[in-house]
């Protein structure tokens, strides 16, 4: 089959730039085969190669004790004791669900679960983060249905529990909505898989399912804005199988017993070309492939198209090949491809033949070693304006307020599309916090949380981005665990302008800052930019995953507000109003600075929290809606009521950090106050759990009115 001639056309067509052409041209010394072009195409493009944000993501901490393999990696690796590790990751798949909204959510889960089961950790949990349009928006049902549909296809026919997440509604999201997936898994300190491939003329190996069209050219349709030919993308979506991948994640970890995996790598986003570039790379190697030993479903696939193909289910390995009998049976026992579909070699070159012909001989290490970087102009983001003047409202109209609307309703309709108990080791299922499992066999537990405030980022990125950070703290240790590490997802559109690249710097300041100071280490992590349709940009959205630890002998917080308890606040209370909650749901407005965040306060309380389980039995962290909808929530899960002797708007729906609410008996609270004065740390009785309404001051309604509004308002908005 003739190759289509090279044109500029065509370079466009593949998202690179006159001068990243001339680099090609300048790397291999002649035109590039169209072949060659994909391949380029595929590693350069902004989701594999970074080339906007590497110089800021070098900037954000990634070490420390606790930590075993940080970025760079298919996943991060932090040590959780008794030689036993967590890995994890979070990953965009924000593109592909815009497009075809069950394949792209179900194949971003996919993914992110291969990164995990890749490095040998079996998976013990998942997380999503989704982002919406309004409500009303004509395509917001059919995106909020049909993800949250494939996020529980993948994730229950495969068996892992959904533990935790965030569901969010804005109209920045009308053209290009967010689908952030995390996995967790565990491993054995001393029975974890790298990528880097090494020795010389070994087999590599393809694993899986078998390779065809579907996905070719999605890295490269994920580096890009959207606009009105968006339908003719839809080829560009990957097609998932979760039973598939099961049978891969159980042949894989089995395959890893035998010793015969040198090196190992998910074919992700470029497929093939990815993935051996990346361990040709990582172990200082060259790789010889011959494509008509890749296992394909579809009749007569060029060079082309098997090495840009996004298919699904899929893993390259370099094996040790006198162990080449016993990894087959493996496959073979589990009905799966194993073929040998090439070598490694000496020499720095990435060969591809076709039939014996010659398809590209690129050298290899340029392919990612000498992607472009750039250092992106950036503007700061302006400093907002202060606060005009807020209106006081009656305290039960403003609760109402928040819990009518889909963004703070209950997200029942949700999660129980998602199975959340499987594997039998979920000790907390969404719904309260941060999702806890127990570790297997042991007497520790693992607390996971997601957390982001789009409105504070794009008013103040450093804020927001150190506040992201900073609620994910919280609401580990709001159930007792000592957060460990964290992964970033970091969701920005066209970094070509000045102003969005500014609002990505000041968020990796801040996260940055926040994750030193709070002794959680970006360990993993992943950038999706030109999230915009025609131009317009979705709301800076860096979301955080986090992972904690309860260590054996420690008891979580995972007990409920019983009647007769105390409402203690933990924290300083100023009634910080800009862009809260009640602002932008109750008045429609969206003015004001995002929250000062003051990461000392945030470690002290946080410690404070911990060290004091003993006596809370109840705790939830402030953040929207303030502690308003903190003790509404906590009355709500617990089916008791509960009387705040509080009714001032700033008191009750400021969003000011580093606050906790607790619930505990009498005794218990007069100790906590004893503790408290000891550590320096804010405590405040603000009312008691009680009867069978919300009371705040004089303001009240009956639970059970308020409780039908919070469970059926997300329903009745979208499904």
């Amino acid at each position: 089959m003739q190759e289509p001639a090279i044109t500029t056309d065509l370079i466009e067509a593949h998202g690179l730039k006159p001068d990243e052409y001339n680099l090609i041209l300048e790397i291999i010394g002649r035109e590039p085969t169209f072949t060659e072009l994909g391949i380029f195409s595929a590693m350069w493009n902004e989701h594999c190669s970074y080339k906007s944000s590497k110089k800021w993501l070098r900037t954000l901490p990634t070490d420390g004790p606790q930590v075993i393999c940080g970025p760079g990696e298919n996943a991060g690796i932090v040590d959780i004791g008794d030689g036993d590790a967590v890995v994890f990751k979070m990953e965009s798949h924000n593109h592909p669900s815009y497009i075809e909204p069950y394949q792209g959510a179900a194949t971003g889960v996919g993914g992110i679960l291969r990164d995990v089961f890749t490095m040998g950790a079996r998976p013990v949990a998942a997380m999503n983060s989704l982002s919406f349009g309004e409500p009303d928006h004509h395509k917001t049902t059919q995106l909020v249905n049909g993800v949250v549909e494939g996020v529980g296809g993948y994730g229950n026919c495969f068996g892992v529990p959904t533990v935790g997440g965030e569901v969010r509604f804005h109209p920045a999201y009308n053209g290009n909505c967010l689908v952030n997936a995390f996995a967790a898994g565990l491993a054995k300190t001393d029975s974890i898989f790298y990528s880097a491939a090494s020795g010389i003329g070994m087999p590599v190996v393809y694993l899986g399912a078998k390779t065809g069209r579907d996905g070719v050219g999605g890295a490269t349709m994920a580096s890009a804005e959207f606009d009105d030919t968006i339908e003719e993308k839809r080829p560009t979506v990957q097609v998932g199988d979760p039973f598939t991948e099961k049978r891969l994640m159980e042949a894989t970890l089995e395959l890893m017993q035998t010793g015969a995996v040198i090196s190992i790598q998910d074919m992700g986003a470029a497929g093939l070309t990815c993935s051996a570039v990346e361990m040709g790379d990582k172990g200082k190697l060259g790789v010889k492939l011959n494509l008509e030993d890749v296992p394909q479903r579809e009749d007569n696939m060029t060079a082309y198209e098997m090495m840009l193909s996004e298919s699904q289910e899929r893993m390259l390995m370099v094996l040790k090949p006198e162990l080449e009998a016993e990894a087959r049976a493996v496959f073979e026992k589990w009905d799966l491809d194993f073929a040998i579909v090439g070598e490694t070699i000496a020499e720095d070159r990435f060969l591809i033949l076709h039939n014996g012909e010659v398809k590209a001989d690129l050298p290899l290490s340029p392919l990612s070693g000498r992607a472009p970087e750039y250092d992106r102009p950036w503007v700061e983001t302006p400093a907002a304006e202060a606060l005009a003047d807020v209106p006081q409202i009656d305290a039960i109209d403003g609760l109402k307020g928040l819990i009518s609307s889909p963004n703070y309703a209950g997200k029942q309709w949700v999660y129980e599309q998602y199975d959340t108990t499987v594997m039998g080791d979920t000790a907390q299922r969404p719904g309260m916090g941060s999702g806890v499992i127990r570790v297997h066999g042991t007497d520790k537990k693992l607390a996971f949380t997601s957390d982001v405030t789009p409105r504070y980022v794009k008013a103040n990125p450093v804020e927001g981005g150190k506040q992201a950070v900073a609620e994910a703290f919280r609401n580990l240790s709001a159930v007792g665990a000592k957060p460990l590490a964290t992964t970033d997802n970091l969701n920005f559109g066209n970094p070509e302008k000045p102003e969005i690249m500014g609002q990505f710097v000041g968020a990796i300041k801040g996260i940055g800052e926040a994750v030193a100071a709070l002794d959680m280490p970006i360990v993993s992590g992943n950038v999706s930019l030109y999230n915009e349709t025609d131009g317009s940009a979705i709301l800076p959205t860096p979301t955080i995953g986090a992972v904690g630890l309860i260590a054996a002998g420690e008891e979580p917080i995972l007990g409920e507000a019983r009647d007769g308890h105390v409402a203690l606040l933990i924290g300083e209370t100023n009634g910080h109003l800009g862009q809260s909650a009640l602002l932008a749901e109750v008045f429609n407005r969206e003015d004001g600075d995002a929250p000062h965040v003051d990461l000392e306060a945030e470690r002290k309380n946080g410690e404070f929290i911990r060290n004091n389980r003993d006596w809370i039995k109840a705790c939830t962290d402030l953040a929207d809606g303030g502690l308003a909808l903190a003790a509404f929530e906590m009355a709500e899960a617990a089916g008791v009521g509960v009387q705040i002797d509080i009714e001032d708007t700033p008191t009750l729906f400021g969003e000011d950090q580093a606050r906790y609410l607790v619930a505990c008996n009498f005794d218990q609270a007069e100790a906590l106050m004893i503790n408290a004065q000891k550590a320096g740390v804010s405590i405040t009785s603000v009312g008691k759990f009680t009867g069978d309404s919300v009371k705040f001051g004089s303001s009240e309604a009956s639970l059970e009115e308020l409780s039908a509004t919070f469970r059926s308002s997300f329903a009745a908005a979208v499904a």
